[in-house]
């Protein structure tokens, strides 16, 4: 009886499954496959029992149990790898049209076409309009005040910083000393570029960590009866504990000159321990105008 049982239950189950089949729906879905049917004999009766096998997966990811001595094992099945993912990861944060610009900007030879460019456009400002140069190259962190309002002086120094640092901010103010006005030797016009930058701190007109720069020229007889002006430069910054001092190269100047201008002083000139009460500068611009007349 039994055994007429389970041959009429396979009889249905094959005839469903030709059903299912021809109208084109999966016969054998993954996780439920078909049971087997494993008969054992009993008294002379042959009993069947359906046992159901696990599902056969297309390239499984096996995991060994952690523990040791469990020989059984736990099997999922492989997800197909998403282009997405991969897209994100290698975008990164940088990625998008950002990502691209940075990109393109570190590139040595593209930096170098914008740099040329940069300095062709501002040969093309300066060329129409020379006074526009200090005004383009102003910025950034490097701020310096120049000891003097003359602009002979401040243009001097801004060109030297900018060739060099290529932006910077230079300005001027007028700082005093108690030295004679035109120095002699190269004690005073060390003293004299150093009071400067003492006068404009001890006024406040710049700050105490305002970084400074001073230029004192003088006069000095290096060798007999031969003069030559020569300036000191004194460059002081607090806050990064830095002070520098040089001198210029010495520019010739004529006897008649320094003799003139000592002659104008008077002897008992009160900072002639310093230098002259007439500076040479003053000497040339008389006999300039006297020449014009």
């Amino acid at each position: 009886m039994l055994s007429f049982l389970s041959s009429f239950i396979n009889n249905i189950h094959l005839k469903g499954k030709k059903m299912m089949e021809e109208s084109g729906i999966e016969t054998t879905p993954p996780s439920t496959p078909p049971p087997t049917t494993a008969g054992t004999s009993v008294a002379g009766n042959t009993t069947a029992i359906s046992t159901p096998l696990p599902p056969v997966l297309t390239n499984p990811v096996t995991l060994q149990a952690p523990a040791a001595g469990i020989g059984s094992s736990i099997t999922f099945p492989e997800e197909p790898d998403d282009p997405r993912v991969h897209a994100a990861h290698n975008e990164g944060p940088s990625g998008g049209i950002w990502g691209f610009i940075k990109g393109v900007a570190g590139n040595p030879m593209v930096k170098s076409v914008l740099d040329k460019t940069k300095h062709s456009v501002e040969s093309v400002i300066t060329t129409l309009d020379p006074g526009m140069a200090p005004y383009i190259r102003s910025g950034g962190e490097m701020d310096i005040v120049v000891t003097s309002n003359k602009e002979v002086k401040v243009a001097a120094v801004r060109d030297a910083f900018q060739e060099v640092f290529g932006m910077a901010i230079i300005t001027g103010e007028d700082g005093q000393s108690n030295i004679a006005p035109q120095p002699v030797g190269y004690a005073a016009g060390l003293k004299g570029a150093q009071e400067r930058i003492d006068s404009l701190r001890r006024s406040g007109v710049i700050h105490e960590k305002q970084p400074a720069l001073s230029v004192e020229n003088f006069i000095a007889e290096l060798l007999p009866e031969r003069w030559f002006d020569i300036g000191c430069v004194i460059v002081d910054d607090p806050i990064h504990g830095i002070r520098l001092e040089s001198f210029t190269q010495a520019t010739p100047v004529p006897l008649e000159y320094v003799q003139q201008a000592q002659n104008l002083t008077p002897q008992d000139y009160n900072l002639r321990w310093s230098g002259l009460s007439v500076t040479v500068g003053e000497v040339l611009e008389e006999i300039y105008h006297m020449s014009a007349d």
